[in-house]
Formats: C-alpha cells, structure tokens, sequence
C-alpha cells in the first residue's frame, strides 16, 4: 500500500499505529514508516476556509466530521489531523488536537488543551482532562506509542510521553508525570518498578517526590518528582469518577 492508503485506512480503523498482540501491544512499523513517507511527499500550502491562514503538508490537512460520524468536535480551534482515527462517542472540547496515528476508541473525551500525539492510542471511555499531553512516537519507528487502555482516567495537566503504557481502568491523577527516565513507586506493593515499566491495571497514581542521595542535596533538602502508585481501584473510587458520565 502506498501511504494515502494506509491514512486512509487508518482515519477508518482498519489499520492502527499499534496492535495488542498475544505478547503485549506491538508498533506497526509499516505505518509509521508510510506516516513517515507522507512527511516527506508533502509540501506546503495554504488552507482555505476556516482554516485560511494556516500552513501545513498538502496531503495531511485537517479532518472534517458529519453528524453521521457521531463525533462531537465542539467549535474553538481543535483539530483532527488527516490519519487519525475518532471513534463515534467521541467528544473533543476546544481547543485539542489529535495528529495523524493517533486512534481514539469509542466514548471518550478529549478536554480542553489536550494533545494526542502522533500515533497515539488511546481506548473506550477514557477521559484525558483539560491540559493532558499524551506524547506521539514516531520515530524509532519500532518504539510502541503512548498507549492509554480502556477505562483510564488521566487528571488535568499529566504528561504521558515516550512509549509509557497505561493499563486499563488506572487513574492518573492531575499533574503526574509519566516518561521512560522517571521510577515509579509502588507504595501497595512496596516496590520501584522499573524506569519505563507499565502503569498496571486499575492503580490509583498521584504526583509525589523523593530525596535527593548526594550530600550536598541533603544538605540543601531538595527531591525529585516522581509518581507513586497509592491503592488499586475499588468501589469507592470508581464511585467518584461517576461525575464522569453525569457530565456527558
């Protein structure tokens, strides 16, 4: 297939950026190198109408949805680049932008100065909060993508970037960090998960820090940030995440 078929295929679903497999969620290194090929057959020109003034690569220009689509893009400046899937149920509030890749699954939201990156996936019901910056990975073109499984909750202002998976029903709360470089710590298990290591299913994640080890950062008190894991979902906390639902 040449690229305009893979984005084709890819604004329909029947392609992904990334499959889950037996052995866990997998890059489709044959679409992300036609992604990579479109950047380089394209060049740039002006749009016309509501995005007159704007310029990008002729053959990635803006999506546009018809009710059919049961896509609720609510006016104010969001963007749905070419070769990005958005399911039916999907509610995107201004301003947002999901780039080409990316896939979001049926029923969720995407708030306010949101970002889903290239290639990102991202699945049913979830809600990225206002601010939320879900990093796009396409390059190498065999690292996984940001990933958000089904149910996921991620707070105003987190940041999700450089492959990080996100198993489903976890909650990221408002202003976590979520990157490669940075341990995750486990304070249920009693454990450091390993740098770049996955978010497991249903964990209640909240921004924290931890000390400093050299003497002359003890001596100052200074820490770093870093993300610790405070409990698994139960019925009390899924019990105050219904807002969710009164609010669609």
């Amino acid at each position: 297939m040449n690229y305009e078929e893979v984005l084709d295929k890819l604004e329909t679903g029947e392609l992904r950026s990334a499959n889950k497999t037996e052995n866990g969620w997998e890059a489709n290194i044959e679409v992300k190198q036609a992604i990579l090929e479109s950047f380089k057959n394209g060049t740039n020109t002006s749009f016309e109408g509501i995005y007159e003034g704007f310029v990008d690569k002729h053959n990635l220009p803006p999506r546009f949805f018809e009710p059919e689509d049961g896509v609720r893009l609510v006016p104010g400046g969001s963007s749905v680049r070419r070769g990005a899937y958005v399911a039916s149920g999907v509610i995107i509030m201004p301003p947002a932008y999901v780039n080409v890749g990316a896939y979001v699954d049926e029923g969720s939201m995407v708030d306010s100065h949101a970002l889903v990156g290239s290639c990102a996936q991202i699945g049913k019901n979830v809600h990225l909060s206002a601010g939320v910056q879900i990093g796009g990975v396409l390059e190498p073109v065999g690292m996984n993508p940001v990933i958000i499984e089904d149910d996921c909750f991620i707070g105003a202002g987190a940041v999700i970037v450089e492959g990080i998976l996100v198993k489903s029903q976890a909650v990221i709360a408002p202003g976590v960090v979520l990157s490669k470089s940075i341990p995750v710590y486990d304070a249920v298990n009693e454990e450091v998960r390993e740098r770049g290591a996955e978010i497991p299913e249903g964990a209640v994640v909240i921004p924290g820090t931890r000390p400093m080890n050299s003497e002359w950062a003890k001596n100052e008190g200074l820490s770093m940030a870093c993300p610790i894991i405070v409990k698994y979902r139960d019925d009390n906390s899924n019990a105050s995440l219904e807002l969710e639902e009164a609010l669609r």
